[in-house]
């Protein structure tokens, strides 16, 4: 659900009293570079911002009168508060009863670059009542995002069309358009997106958490949502109550290795497909065994590289199911009826277009820029936000030789076929600056509980272990067999009893938890596997180039 555009609603009033605490945490938080009186210059810059006061109001004349939104000011640059500030679209619904109430429930969606403004409206849709007696709902584009002075690069369409498979004869031609997304980039936006980064948005979170007059926040991230609130727990860890962090990054990983992560993890889900496909070749006619299952992928992808498949005008080559089955593997039953169907259409049969809604998607671009944005943000600013943070969160993950990419890509084409050349080609992050700040190593004992399903195609279960021993303080829930991005909830009573039992006491297992998935959650799974879901459900987007 989105709405049209929200004005701005500044005010200042008085909760200075919270500002030592902030402005402090901030200082620590900032660049080893900064002043040893930078503590008592930050208080006293960071005052003001503190101060506000929001203006809530019905976000919308269509919206629910309980959903209200705001705006307040942050600091560009929190190493210069007195500085350029920018807008932090946020949203509430108060909690349903007030003498139960327990703080404040932060979200975000995903992304880098998912609008978590509507998280609210979502979060009143699925959590149980009790949760909703507990918490005020709030949601926030991050900065840079949405209505929160977005930012923009003035890409055309074909520039945001990032993962891109390994050719020779094309190579040079995707240097060239990565380095010219760098360079508009820094043309367009240069002061602005060097601090459109995961440090800065969680100590946004901390100074709404301040504005708000809380001690505390809890919070529910999904996929780069959970790399956020990690960042929030190192930074600030005695400002974190609850936190569910549902479908993990890996923080060591961010960001280069996390898009590898892609095909990395696809390989296992796939042989599990050629597995699960023989088993029901009766059914479907594609192979006795894995082995032959294998042998008819590979041949219609070497059939559509000779001759693309046409599907409504649209034509499929080789490159274009690889991309698709990358996603599509990680539920076999998903991934085995598209195939079918694919088969069907390179035979000039009959097909069903819903089915092969996983190939006919353009890969490393949203299906459609204007229904992934209608907060009249610019056209490109998910993309926009979406490499400001990943290259600017961790310059140093990404080399600065071209030619590094293009051996990376034939490698790991080598080693992972279905998606390696995808995942390791040349990206824009090779002509970057230099990050502001070092990148954000997670190491802390704040409790949390890490959410993963076993088969996750944009965060794979080893990515969420790695967080898991991450984070000391934490405990792990898996589900075992379960299909998709985004867990909680999805209708199975382990899963969403142990998530809500934690969001309503405090109290982590014991011990971490494993739960099996269910027909109808893997079901529940498989009917959200889409290319764009907009904010509003308490899922990421289904973005296949997003986390």
């Amino acid at each position: 659900m989105r709405r049209g555009r929200l004005a701005p609603l500044l005010a200042v009033s008085v909760t200075a009293m919270l500002a030592p605490t902030l402005a402090a945490s901030t200082a620590t938080a900032a660049p080893a570079a900064t002043p040893s009186n930078a503590s008592s210059a930050a208080k006293g810059a960071l005052d003001p911002y503190v101060k506000q006061k929001p203006q809530w109001k019905r976000c919308e004349a269509d919206s629910p009168a309980e959903f209200e939104c705001a705006t307040i000011k942050v600091p560009l640059d929190y190493r210069v508060p007195g500085g350029k500030r920018i807008d932090l679209a946020i949203s509430r619904i108060k909690s349903t009863a007030p003498k139960k109430r327990h703080g404040v429930l932060f979200s975000n969606p995903g992304g880098p670059g998912g609008q978590g403004l509507d998280m609210p409206l979502g979060m009143q849709e699925t959590l149980p009542e009790a949760a909703q007696q507990k918490y005020d709902l709030i949601g926030f584009d991050p900065r840079g995002v949405g209505r929160s002075s977005p930012v923009s690069c003035d890409l055309e369409p074909e520039e945001e069309n990032w993962l891109r498979p390994y050719k020779e004869a094309t190579y040079d031609k995707d240097v060239t358009w990565a380095r010219e997304v760098a360079n508009k980039c820094k043309e367009k936006a240069g002061d602005t997106l060097p601090h459109i980064t995961t440090r800065n948005t969680a100590r946004d979170m901390d100074l709404l958490r301040a504005i708000l007059g809380e001690k505390k926040i809890s919070y529910v991230g999904y996929s780069y949502g959970t790399y956020l609130g990690a960042v929030y727990t190192q930074l600030f860890p005695g400002r974190a109550d609850r936190f569910v962090l549902d479908s993990a990054v890996d923080p060591a990983r961010a960001w280069r290795g996390m898009i590898q992560w892609w095909a990395e993890g696809a390989e296992p889900a796939f042989d599990r497909w050629t597995e699960w496909a023989a088993e029901r070749s009766e059914k479907y006619g594609l192979g006795d065994t894995p082995k032959q299952v294998d042998r008819t992928f590979w041949d219609l992808v070497a059939q559509a590289d000779e001759k693309p498949i046409e599907l409504d005008g649209q034509l499929i080559n080789g490159d274009d199911i690889r991309s698709g089955m990358r996603g599509a593997v990680f539920s076999p039953e998903y991934a085995t009826e598209g195939f079918v169907e694919l088969k069907k259409a390179a035979a000039g049969e009959p097909a069903s277009a819903k089915k092969l809604a996983a190939f006919t998607g353009t890969h490393g671009t949203r299906t459609s820029g204007a229904a992934a944005n209608t907060s009249e943000a610019p056209s490109d600013n998910m993309t926009a936000s979406f490499w400001a943070v990943v290259c600017g969160d961790n310059s140093g993950a990404w080399s600065r030789d071209p030619e590094s990419y293009r051996q990376d890509a034939i490698k790991d084409k080598g080693r992972y076929p279905l998606y390696g050349d995808f995942a390791s080609s040349i990206k824009p992050c090779a002509f970057w600056d230099k990050s502001v700040e070092p990148a954000t190593k997670v190491n802390n004992r704040v409790g949390s509980l890490v959410v993963q399903n076993e088969w996750d195609s944009q965060t794979p279960l080893p990515s969420g272990q790695a967080l898991h021993a991450d984070l000391k303080g934490s405990k792990m829930l898996t589900v075992l067999g379960g299909e998709g991005h985004g867990v909680y909830p999805n209708g199975n009573a382990c899963t969403d009893g142990t998530v809500t039992g934690y969001l309503l006491t405090g109290k982590l297992p014991a011990k971490d938890v494993t739960c099996k998935a269910t027909a109808d959650s893997n079901a529940e799974a498989r009917k959200n596997q889409k290319r764009d879901v907009l904010p509003g459900s308490p899922f990421p987007e289904r973005a296949p180039d997003r986390f």
